[in-house]
């Protein structure tokens, strides 16, 4: 008996994500740095989950990436949620997502239902520790908004729990954390 050693469709889409995002960064890290930080928020939730936070910004971020591309080598499903996670063109940044979230409120779509709380857990957690305060509190000022669109009981808790907790608390930087004794 032979066996074949076919990577996951994660792997497949860490690679492709990779090459696609180029010399892109994100902040002062490759871009890779923020697609594995979500992709290892998202694996606990199966394979699909994890291929889809690695290709969750290549629609926005890559010049002429086309979904026929990615429906092509990842399917429909993965392809979908891609698109929900992708960004509406608007005017700003505020405009981009009260489309976004629109989408997001009336979507079942697990996969981007489970990613878009990863993506968003990642980008503060990610703040937090590079203390971008600013960034922060635009995330913290629109998590009432994003919750009610994006949170469904159920489906990754303990993320949302996370992501409650950082939208409350002042950034603490890693000078002022208190350390355990002994």
């Amino acid at each position: 008996m032979t066996t074949q050693n076919t990577p996951t469709k994660a792997v497949a889409a860490r690679a492709f994500a990779v090459e696609a995002h180029g010399e892109q960064m994100y902040g002062p890290h490759r871009y890779s740095h923020h697609l594995d930080a979500v992709a290892g928020l998202a694996r606990p939730y199966g394979d699909d989950a994890e291929a889809t936070a690695y290709l969750h910004d290549i629609k926005e971020d890559v010049a002429g990436m086309s979904f026929d591309a990615l429906r092509e080598r990842f399917g429909n499903e993965v392809t979908e949620a891609v698109d929900l996670l992708s960004d509406p063109p608007g005017a700003n940044r505020k405009e981009r997502k009260v489309k976004a979230y629109g989408r997001l409120a009336v979507t079942q779509n697990r996969l981007a239902l489970i990613v878009k709380p990863c993506d968003r857990l990642a980008n503060m957690r990610a703040c937090v520790a590079d203390g971008n305060e600013r960034l922060l509190e635009v995330y913290r000022s629109e998590h009432p908004t994003f919750r009610a669109a994006a949170y469904r009981p159920g489906l990754c808790d303990e993320i949302w729990s996370e992501l409650d907790e950082l939208a409350e608390q002042p950034i603490v930087a890693d000078s002022e954390r208190p350390r355990p004794c002994g």
